[in-house]
């Protein structure tokens, strides 16, 4: 694959404290509008879920900003009380909306730990409410400090699901990091799942300690695409990376045929993740975060080959 770089997207919002603006995610509003979901932070660094529109026909120009937060952090003791950050976002009937996100709690004994919750939007998202308080992929004996980075797909009338799963740290240069791996499982209600998923892509162990956000694109019958993030020791910073299956779960790597890497200077010099793809008419165009998770917005790039 080969992209063209577009430019970087302000995720400067009025209520948020920072122009971070973490994990793109676009969603198709309209033939000409590309609603981009974003977590943009406040000043103590906590996400809340916002959007920027931008035109379908040039995803660098901003059309529009959300002028109020659609999902803030959870209460205090809430899985979700130290940041919200949408990263999958789904219609499953006419007008409705499942944002899936990732929660953020603060611990002592362990830096941190991450599970999914579900907010619903009935108003095609411009608002969302959660479902639920507590996460709906909460802890599990083989899943105990992350269950996170939800993708879900509805297909072949399920609710298919590729998340990043994980019960270890690792210490790099002095600082505790995270262990996870890809795993997958299907629900009929996009609601209920299983305490634990199919391992789908292990980390190779060596050098790698975990993948971010997996995006998964379904070409035809047995046929899909899988864009993600490689977190590695040696860089301990994000690198894209993508795969390809004939059935979703086990996976074949190509990370040499992603074709988005850092740039010499600018916003993603020294980190690339979070990708999101999505495809509007016969244009193919990549989200992504680059340096400090965003720190000054999001990338666009176009697949030209």
């Amino acid at each position: 694959m080969r992209w063209n770089k577009l430019g970087l997207v302000s995720g400067a919002q009025l209520w948020a404290a920072t122009g971070h603006a973490t994990a793109p995610t676009p969603y198709l509003l309209s033939n000409d509008v590309i609603r981009v979901f974003v977590s943009a932070r406040d000043g103590f660094g906590r996400g809340q879920l916002g959007y920027v529109d931008v035109s379908s026909d040039d995803p660098t120009k901003v059309l529009a900003l959300s002028n109020a937060p659609l999902l803030s952090f959870g209460g205090p003791g809430c899985f979700d009380d130290n940041g919200v950050m949408g990263v999958s976002v789904v219609c499953p009937k006419l007008g409705q909306l499942y944002m899936y996100y990732v929660g953020f709690e603060l611990c002592t004994q362990v830096p941190y730990r991450m599970f999914t919750g579900l907010a619903i939007s009935d108003d095609d998202g411009n608002s969302f409410s959660r479902y639920s308080k507590t996460p709906i992929l909460d802890r599990s004996d083989e899943e105990l400090f992350f269950r996170c980075g939800p993708f879900v797909m509805i297909d072949e009338g399920l609710f298919k699901l590729w998340y990043i799963a994980g019960s270890e740290w690792t210490e790099i240069t002095g600082k505790r990091m995270p262990v996870y791996e890809l795993r997958y499982q299907e629900s009929v209600d996009g609601v209920n799942w299983l305490p634990s998923g199919r391992v789908s892509m292990k980390a190779d162990g060596a050098d790698e300690h975990g993948f971010g956000r997996p995006w998964v694109i379904k070409r035809g019958m047995n046929d899909y695409q899988l864009f993600y993030s490689i977190r590695r020791r040696s860089l301990a910073t994000y690198r894209l990376g993508y795969a390809e299956s004939t059935d979703g779960i086990n996976w074949i790597r190509k990370d040499e045929e992603m074709g988005l890497d850092v740039s010499s200077v600018g916003f993603d010099s020294n980190a690339t993740m979070y990708s999101a793809v999505i495809s509007v008419g016969s244009r193919i165009f990549c989200f992504y975060n680059g340096n400090n998770y965003g720190e000054h917005g999001f990338g666009v790039a176009e697949l030209v080959a």
